[in-house]
């Protein structure tokens, strides 16, 4: 267990943070060596009710939903389903005959988008901007989120095909770019499974691991446990955001069509607890096995080339970062940011839900909290440096 004087100063660090207005609530959680030595809540769920986060909170996941992606795809290249050099046209039609914008032209690209490069976010797709790419997925979101309530939703197949008919922002493997690889991932995953993604996760992770409270979808009940979200209100303090954001329900009361791989998934601290322990695990959570040790060596390595980096450079919190199979990982503890040891990696989502695993200090650090455009807040990283900084 963490020292009582550690564990004051992180209830007191959260606790200011909470009464600024800066988040209505949170809940947070330090494993090691796989055993839970800390926890605490504190906040509301629902600010107008008084509803407090409590530890089966149901947290809206965003991107923190991209290596649940990573590790599915990692267990059918350890099966011999896929290659992870198989082009991305094999299994989305719509990837077939792309071309990429070079200098306001369009044209054929050296070579295909592999899953690879999906994996790796060098794949030339984006989330939005200025360019021909980012203006085609920008109009696709816009559309997907039209269709979201009507009686055409948009399926994940659908979008991923769609995607692949628009221009790439770059040459496959040429760059690293934050964008939609990992929601083409889920419709390879879907190709080759020949299963709903949401399907193959339940089935194949979440059901063997005991994460009753993880999926694209809430029952009733879960819903009454889904906590709010919040964003600035530009007065200090906080009122309630319920868009759906990228094409996922914001009440997440339905079954989707469209089932995103990269920003889809809801779950609590306590079942993401367990997936980020079966990865130090080395793939293995009590008796079940999901991957072999060496794939998980591979799936939590970095990834990129020293040209590739050079995007990522830009993102100045990620200073001491490369990244590899959807998440961050720390190369060089002395030009990042926060307080934290060589081979740690993990990611977070829109809303701010975190986690990190470092096997040198065989620690976990899990937070979760549902503010607009958080990612890693700076709350998350004072909490996170009082931890480390104690080991």
């Amino acid at each position: 267990m963490l020292k009582p004087y550690i564990t004051e100063r992180l209830q007191e660090t959260l606790r200011t943070s909470i009464e600024r207005g800066e988040i209505a609530g949170a809940n947070m959680m330090v494993l090691q060596n796989g055993e839970e030595i800390f926890y605490h809540e504190d906040g509301y769920a629902d600010l107008e009710t008084r509803r407090p986060i409590a530890q089966d909170s149901i947290f809206r996941l965003y991107s923190m939903t991209k290596p649940v992606t990573a590790t599915a795809v990692m267990m059918l290249a350890e099966r011999g389903e896929i290659d992870l050099f198989d082009p991305v046209s094999q299994y989305i039609p719509g990837f077939r005959g792309q071309l990429v914008e070079h200098s306001g032209q369009l044209l054929p690209p050296g070579r295909e988008v592999t899953v690879h490069d999906l994996l790796n976010m060098t794949s030339g797709l984006v989330y939005g901007g200025e360019d021909l790419a980012g203006r085609h997925t920008d109009a696709l979101f816009r559309e997907l989120g039209e269709r979201l309530h009507g009686d055409r939703p948009m399926s994940t197949l659908e979008f991923a095909n769609r995607l692949g008919e628009g221009p790439l922002s770059f040459e496959p493997g040429s760059a690293w770019a934050y964008g939609t690889s990992a929601d083409v991932l889920g419709a390879v995953m879907e190709t080759v499974s020949e299963k709903r993604y949401g399907e193959f996760l339940w089935k194949e992770i979440f059901e063997p691991l005991g994460m009753r409270d993880t999926g694209f979808w809430l029952t009733e009940e879960q819903q009454e446990r889904l906590v709010n979200i919040y964003q600035n209100d530009g007065e200090g303090g906080l009122k309630p955001y319920t868009d759906s954001h990228l094409g996922v329900v914001h009440r997440m009361d339905r079954e989707p069509a469209f089932e995103s791989g990269g920003a889809g998934l809801a779950s609590t601290i306590v079942d993401a607890a367990k997936f980020t322990t079966m990865l130090m695990n080395e793939g293995v959570l009590d008796d079940v096995r999901l991957l072999n040790p060496k794939t998980v060596q591979k799936l939590t390595s970095a990834g990129l080339t020293d040209w590739q980096r050079k995007n990522l450079n830009g993102w100045h919190t990620l200073a001491g970062h490369s990244y590899g199979n959807q998440m961050r990982i720390l190369t060089d503890p002395e030009q990042a940011g926060l307080i934290g040891s060589a081979g740690e990696y993990g990611w977070d989502g829109w809303l701010g839900a975190y986690f990190t695993n470092s096997p040198k200090d065989k620690l976990t650090f899990l937070f979760m909290v549902q503010k607009r455009d958080a990612g890693t807040l700076p709350i998350t990283r004072k909490l996170r440096n009082i931890v480390f900084s104690c080991l």
